[in-house]
């Protein structure tokens, strides 16, 4: 099924709510934030995403003919004034929009993204934003962990088979692709975005033939300068002994070899020694087979001549830490000319008012020191750094998206390069267990403070 709108890609309550603000005349304007409480297990760091497609998504936020009437027509909605689904009919998404560029590093607690806008329309588009920009920030994650431990050599997304369905492999492609991979399997990630699209053969295509060397020269025929040959479909070392003899000095150009089970550092030290010894010095070994950060790691340290990986479900599925608890809450609302702050009070859950500004603190070797979350209003914070700058940009103005449409993508893959460059070494450790410093302005503590001991001493006098 074609989706033709997304003005149902929300949660059922996100419309029941708005109905409710709508039939008391509540849509003043308001603030909310989207951030993630804390990292996930293994995480020291976040590579932000998928703003490129919040910012289509709210510029062309409208419900059809068709999506109202199944509204009006749920039991949910009986008691609703037919004006609220005209509202709906005419609503568009008019707010402001601040964010972190993709491919920023982003740690617990800071505002990934902050709206300003009419409340019924912040509320409404709550849920899509929370789950593109935590599936695309987890999926850079994990690329960016996996393409370091790769030391220099390619990775390449091979994920999309098994990723939670194909829209999410797309997306998934984008995002790894932000994160440091090289390339991807998914064409039409490479159509639709521009990122390079690479595959090789997959063992079928081997044991449709009745010989390996007839499989090879078959491929070898179709691609003759870019073949990457799987080898281990029956045999590694008789297939790499296969193409040595086979077709070692006969001009045809054997770009790689690709490894997909056994012993992998073993078997790449054997396949190199061999390709070596017979000329094919220019062949390149490619390993995949269910890769994550941890064994290309071991790999590469236990001598494995491997030029590049494949990793497909542990990437595409962050399969060690599959979610990220991205919240998205009310800040403050503006009522009658003055600014209100809000805030929860609950337990392990409680937040911090007003709208906020992060900045990022740099040492003099231009190495991030740490960041301050600060009241959005608030002048830079002064300190003894070599540089201290704003993470949230105005991305978006009364609805209309304010940045350029062209080299977006790369623009995020080489602003999440020079993060990573500039974070502390220690906080790109796959086992790393500390956390970056976050801290709070004075000011935005006090103003918590205060709203704090304002809702308490309201809830003990009822």
């Amino acid at each position: 099924m074609i989706r033709r709108s997304f003005g149902l890609a929300t949660d059922l309550y996100e419309l029941t709510m708005a109905a409710a603000y709508f039939e008391r005349g509540m849509n003043h304007r308001a603030t909310f934030e989207l951030f993630v409480r804390s990292l996930p297990p293994h995480r020291s760091y976040l590579i932000t995403a998928g703003l490129d497609q919040a910012l289509d998504y709210l510029s062309s936020l409208r419900l059809t003919p068709d999506e109202i009437e199944y509204l009006r027509s749920h039991p949910s909605f009986k008691h609703v004034s037919r004006e609220f689904f005209d509202y709906l009919t005419e609503m568009r998404f008019s707010g402001d929009v601040w964010a972190m560029p993709e491919g920023t590093a982003a740690f617990g607690m800071e505002p990934i993204l902050r709206i300003e806008a009419p409340l019924i329309e912040a509320q409404i588009v709550e849920t899509y934003l929370i789950s593109i920009i935590t599936f695309e920030t987890l999926i850079a994650s994990k690329a960016a962990r996996v393409v370091t431990a790769a030391q220099g050599r390619g990775v390449i997304d091979f994920g999309t088979r098994r990723a939670h369905g194909p829209e999410a492999g797309l997306l998934a492609a984008r995002a790894a692709y932000i994160g440091g991979c090289i390339g991807t399997s998914n064409a039409e990630a490479g159509h639709l975005f521009g990122i390079q699209t690479l595959g090789t053969l997959a063992h079928s295509f081997i044991m449709s033939f009745d010989h390996e060397e007839e499989a090879f020269r078959a491929f070898l025929a179709a691609f003759p300068d870019s073949a990457t040959l799987l080898v281990d479909t029956y045999d590694t070392i008789r297939a790499v002994e296969i193409l040595c003899k086979s077709f070692a000095g006969s001009g045809l150009n054997i770009a790689a070899i690709r490894l997909d089970s056994g012993d992998l550092a073993e078997l790449s030290k054997r396949a190199r020694a061999m390709l070596d010894a017979a000329g094919l010095t220019e062949t390149n070994i490619f390993a995949s087979g269910d890769l994550n950060e941890y064994k290309i790691s071991a790999l590469i340290a236990g001598g494995a001549a491997i030029d590049g990986f494949g990793v497909g479900t542990e990437l595409t599925t962050s399969y060690d830490s599959p979610a990220l608890s991205g919240v998205y809450k009310l800040a403050s609302e503006e009522l009658e000319g003055r600014i209100i702050p809000r805030m929860k009070l609950s337990e392990g859950k409680a937040t911090y008012p007003c709208a906020k500004q992060v900045w990022r603190h740099s040492s003099e070797g231009g190495v991030y020191e740490y960041d301050t979350i600060a009241l959005a209003g608030e002048s830079e914070p002064k300190g003894a750094h070599q540089e201290t700058r704003p993470l949230l940009d105005a991305v978006m103005k009364a609805g209309r998206i304010m940045r350029p449409a062209s080299n977006q993508l790369l623009m995020a893959r080489e602003r999440a390069r020079e993060e990573l460059r500039r974070l502390p070494r220690r906080l790109l450790a796959l086992d790393c267990a500390e956390n970056y410093p976050v801290r709070f302005s004075p000011a935005l503590e006090k103003e918590r403070a205060e709203l704090s001991m304002k809702l308490r001493s309201d809830l003990d006098s009822k």
